[in-house]
């Protein structure tokens, strides 16, 4: 045993007849995710592959990987124990609204803001196909696309590539705050952990000028994730008309700090040269 480096110890060989790789992990046995998962933690990136496209070729992979009959019975459980959720469940309150309806909120308030960046930002609304939900976790994850870009504002994460780790990392910890299962939290999260594994690992391989901020934004999520109300089932839209901080009361997001990360997310995206970080006293 001394003869054994520590780190190899305790490895216990098995033996299998398949001829093709094969484990206790549906994650690791399936290649689209090994090819995918390799290419987004190790590439840098370019503009021949925007990094929302990488999430477009991924849905797929997970909806192959889901056991949805195990996960519609895992929402019914919780729901037996868990009234917020159920009541939530139960209403199924989902928006139609477009981008010209926010036109006329006052600057400032959550829809003045979610109006004036989605219409500089030239941002689409709706960012997968629409289909009616049929399944409790078609419509989770209806909700939770509608929601996306004001948990943005809300949780103080900006619209840029740093920016998306704060509400990534809201979701990562106020989902298992108020899930009871933590196993349907998981499945839940999936989304969010494999999302936020290109930012993380490819900003410090590639783009360690900006690692700090990439801490800092997950750091800035997690608390609000921990401290807030169960923003993921609020129904935001009777708050559109409020000012920021009174929304934020009002829905019970606490901890949020807004932070500017544009240029940050710009060097990152690959559309910002490192002397712009210079003028933020940051490496470079």
């Amino acid at each position: 045993m001394t003869d054994i480096p520590y780190l190899a110890r305790g490895i216990m060989p098995v033996e299998t007849p398949s001829s093709v790789l094969v484990s206790s992990s549906k994650y690791l046995n399936n290649p689209r995710l090994r090819d995918w998962l390799a290419m987004i933690l190790l590439r840098r990136n370019g503009p021949d592959l925007p990094p929302p496209a990488e999430m477009y070729a991924f849905l797929p992979i997970l909806d192959e990987l889901r056991d949805h009959d195990a996960i519609e019975a895992m929402f019914m459980a919780e729901r037996k124990i868990n009234p917020e959720l159920d009541a939530w469940l139960s209403e199924g309150f989902y928006s139609t609204y477009t981008i010209e309806d926010f036109a006329d909120y006052e600057p400032g308030t959550l829809g003045g803001i979610f109006y004036q960046w989605i219409t500089e930002g030239n941002y689409e609304i709706q960012i997968t196909p629409w289909r009616e939900p049929k399944s409790q976790l078609e419509f989770y994850n209806l909700r939770s696309g509608q929601t996306h870009d004001f948990e943005h504002i809300l949780c103080g994460g900006g619209f840029n590539f740093m920016g998306e780790l704060v509400p990534y990392w809201y979701r990562l910890t106020n989902v298992f705050k108020f899930i009871h299962d933590p196993e349907l939290a998981a499945e839940l999260s999936l989304i969010q952990i494999f999302g936020s594994l290109r930012y993380t690992v490819r900003t410090l391989l590639h783009y360690p000028q900006v690692w700090d901020t990439c801490t800092d934004a997950i750091q800035r999520g997690i608390t609000v994730g921990k401290a807030s109300d169960a923003l993921f089932m609020k129904k935001l839209e009777p708050f559109f008309h409020l000012p920021l901080a009174e929304a934020r009361a009002a829905l019970g997001v606490r901890g949020a700090v807004d932070v500017d990360t544009d240029i940050e997310g710009a060097f990152w995206a690959g559309k910002a040269p490192a002397s712009a970080l210079c003028a933020k006293a940051m490496p470079c």
